[in-house]
Order: C-alpha cells, then sequence, then structure tokens
C-alpha cells in the first residue's frame, strides 16, 4: 500500500468510497468526479502505480470487472454504450498514481466528446444513490 496512495486509503477501508464491487483481486467504485451517471472506476487491490507492472492475469482481472461493470450500468441506468479509459503516467493524464480503468456510461447527447473531460463534483448523497442502483443490478444478474 501507498502510504499517501487515495486508491490504497479505498482499498482497505480507510478512505470513503460508493463501492459497487469488490473480488480478491479488484474494488470497482464510483468517480467521485463523474463525467456521466455511473461513471464507476476499477482499481487492483495491489498498489501497482499503473498498466506497466502488471501481470497478465491481473490486466485480465482488471478487464473482467470493467466488463463486469459495463454490463452492469447497461442494466442499472440504460447507458447506450460504455467507455473504457485509462491513462498511464503524468503525460498521458493520469492525476493518481494507482492503476485504474475508467468505465464510463454513455448517453445521448450526454456532452461528452473524445476531447471532453468536462466533471464536476457529485454529492456523497448521489454517489450512493447510484452505487444501489448499480449493486441492484449485479444482484439481479450476479453472471453478467
Amino acid at each position: 500500500m501507498g502510504d499517501d496512495c487515495v486508491f490504497c486509503g479505498v482499498a482497505a477501508g480507510i478512505q470513503p468510497a460508493a463501492i459497487v464491487y469488490r473480488d480478491e483481486t479488484t474494488i470497482a467504485f464510483l468517480d467521485h468526479q463523474p463525467v456521466t451517471r455511473g461513471h464507476t472506476l476499477v482499481i487492483p487491490r495491489e498498489h501497482l502505480e499503473n498498466i506497466y507492472p502488471f501481470g497478465d492475469t491481473q490486466a485480465a482481472d482488471l478487464m473482467v470487472t470493467g466488463a463486469r461493470m459495463a454490463r452492469a450500468l447497461k442494466s442499472a441506468f440504460g447507458a447506450a454504450g460504455v467507455n473504457f479509459w485509462m491513462a498511464n503516467e503524468r503525460a498521458a493524464g493520469q492525476e493518481v498514481m494507482h492503476a485504474h480503468l475508467h468505465v464510463i456510461p454513455r448517453y445521448p447527447n450526454d456532452g461528452f466528446g473524445i476531447r471532453s473531460l468536462g466533471r464536476s463534483p457529485a454529492g456523497r448523497d448521489q454517489l450512493e444513490e447510484a452505487a444501489a442502483v448499480i449493486r441492484a443490478a449485479l444482484e439481479s444478474n450476479p453472471d453478467e
């Protein structure tokens, strides 16, 4: 665990987060500055700074959880599509130095363009309400 890593704090249960899914190797929680409703981050439980130190199994685990989240977001919110986005290193736009995959649900006319990452903070109540909807979608379709 990185001593000052906020995502390690989430994984350890020290930092608050609207967690929607966790297993032995990954955790998924809502981004506190969502691009769209349901914007989810998937992280490895282990502190890995970016994609480069991942082994094949770790990379597969991250993608499997990402795919699970994509299906849940489509079911929970009727997303018309989903973007996966992962920045690796500051030059690529990585802000938190703990590897994380953005799973961003897309909606018609959502205002999110390829070149736009305009985000606004969401309140804790909004995040927890959205997290509850996603968790319910995961529970009703556990294999998806």
